[in-house]
């Protein structure tokens, strides 16, 4: 043993003297050909959708530019649209679009919370995939059929909730109702249809589906670790919820918010069937008449002359933006929160 240890000793010493002079070993992956055609299709495919959207940008304001040109930064603030006059802009259209996106995402946002907190934590077993598959067959329902619905359906059942909001909650400016006067038995409440506040309930409709499927997702994936941990100390199933599912899920849940409201923005012919179309700022969510930039070019496609055809292009080139800065947004959150990354539970 003793004459042993001196030259296990001197070979332990040779093998540190390689391994600092030729540094750590490198690992080397053998791919074959499948991993290599899996991951050239991928990469084809992402730089496809990318090469799409950057082509449909170019497309748009190369159609556009002749309106920019003319219409110039007051393309942004003038109301009015009358390209062949040369007073034209999408400041009411674009209000028009942002205030139905607001309104949907208001109503959509706590619906799809609550209906994702039950399917993943409450729901039973049996049932919860018979509603996973509801709630995605909801978001397949064509927006034609959301539209049709809230015009015949849902508009004479919301006048009175629009009629009750305006007298109790009028001293908020954009709920009051100038135009209506709850003291004069002549008016009639049709002063509150195709407004606003029904375009955005009917989109909320079509929203909350996306985002209940995106937050289900979210909080399926909180860390068993946490939740056992918080119900070992004594939490209640609501307490566990509120202290390990909801924070674990936040950022997809802001996430799932920011692409629900990206289709808000962009939603057209359920809007277009709700509304009474107007190119003018409309402050007041409750009373008739608004507009947004895809009805408006759903609206004018068909009849613009050609010079009010790039003013068209130009307006869907700042909704696109205004859409893409949305869900890049939304995906930029997801990332980074710690739903978007792999759990260390």
């Amino acid at each position: 043993m003793t004459t042993l240890l001196p030259n296990r000793v001197a070979e332990d010493d040779a093998t540190a003297e390689v391994t600092a002079s030729h540094g750590p070993r490198r690992l080397t992956t053998v791919r074959g050909w499948q991993d290599l055609f899996f991951r050239g299709g991928v990469r084809g495919g992402g730089v496809v959708v990318l090469l799409i959207m950057a082509f449909v940008g170019v497309f748009l304001l190369w159609q556009g530019y002749q309106a920019f040109s003319v219409a110039g930064w007051g393309f942004f603030t003038t109301q009015s649209w009358e390209p062949n006059e040369g007073a034209f802009g999408i400041a009411a259209v674009l209000f028009g679009t942002v205030t139905i996106a607001l309104i949907a995402i208001i109503i959509a946002v706590p619906l799809a919370t609550g209906t994702a907190l039950y399917i993943s934590e409450y729901a039973p077993r049996q049932l919860r995939q018979t509603l996973i598959s509801t709630v995605d067959l909801m978001a397949a329902v064509p927006s034609v059929v959301y539209g049709l619905w809230g015009f015949f359906l849902l508009t004479p059942l919301v006048l009175p909730v629009s009629q009750w909001i305006s007298s109790y909650f009028g001293w908020i400016p954009f709920l009051a109702a100038p135009n209506f006067d709850p003291t004069n038995p002549l008016d009639t409440p049709t002063v509150f249809t195709a407004s606003a506040f029904i375009a955005g309930i009917v989109v909320a409709m079509m929203v909350a589906p996306i985002t209940t499927s995106i937050m289900r997702e979210v909080f399926a994936q909180a860390p068993l670790g946490e939740r056992e941990g918080a119900l070992a100390l004594g939490s209640t199933k609501l307490g566990m919820i509120r202290s390990v599912v909801i924070p674990f899920g936040r950022g997809g849940m802001i996430g799932g918010t920011m692409l629900g409201l990206g289709r808000a923005l962009g939603e057209t012919i359920a809007v277009y069937l709700v509304i009474s179309p107007i190119f003018a700022i409309n402050p007041f969510i409750l009373e008739k008449n608004t507009n947004s930039i895809s009805s408006m070019i759903a609206l004018r496609y068909s009849e613009a002359s050609p010079f009010e055809m790039s003013a068209l292009m130009a307006a869907g080139l700042a909704l696109f933006l205004l859409t893409l800065l949305v869900n890049f947004g939304a995906s930029f959150i997801i990332a980074r929160s710690r739903s978007g990354a792999s759990s260390e539970a």
